[in-house]
């Protein structure tokens, strides 16, 4: 008798340590490690211009809050991706729009400075690479909220909060 009592003690101790470092989704366990909080924001100072390391922040948080957003669709993580930067495309064209006016501003004539890419090799330009950004931070975040069995941000307005 104190074996068996002995024996389901300990395996109520192991499912709850087991359980502790996760939640649950739809009845999934969620890895919360991989998980961010989306209650948590960090929101810009007020009348601060983003620093050229930080042109990205925007686009990346757009694409990150869709990304996880609409992670639960069926299609191949792709698909789910381009429609993460698809829905992001306002926040995309202002940051090419900001990276055209810097070079014109520089002496350049406006347009998109040809140049070759240090990760592939390959002919590309600013725009480019922004693409090229957006569509991998998707795709990682996409991929991230699947294996994690994320929940998505909360909505507001038909949108992820915090778009």
């Amino acid at each position: 008798m104190k074996r068996n009592t002995a024996l389901a003690l300990a395996a109520q101790t192991l499912a709850a340590l087991g359980l502790s470092a996760c939640d649950r989704h739809d009845g999934r366990m969620v890895n919360a490690a991989i998980c961010p909080d989306f209650r948590a924001t960090s929101a810009p100072q007020a009348g601060a211009a983003p620093s050229p390391a930080d042109a990205a922040a925007p686009v990346d948080e757009c694409v990150r809050r869709w990304a996880f957003s609409l992670a639960g669709a069926r299609d191949g993580a792709d698909v789910v991706a381009d429609a993460a930067v698809a829905a992001c495309g306002p926040v995309l064209t202002r940051w090419n729009q900001a990276g055209l006016a810097q070079e014109a501003q520089s002496g350049g004539a406006g347009g998109p400075v040809e140049a070759v890419s240090i990760t592939t090799g390959l002919p590309t330009n600013a725009l480019a690479e922004h693409a090229a950004f957006a569509h991998g931070r998707a795709l990682l975040y996409v991929t991230e909220a699947r294996a994690g069995r994320c929940a998505p941000p909360p909505v507001k307005n038909g949108a992820p909060a915090g778009t």
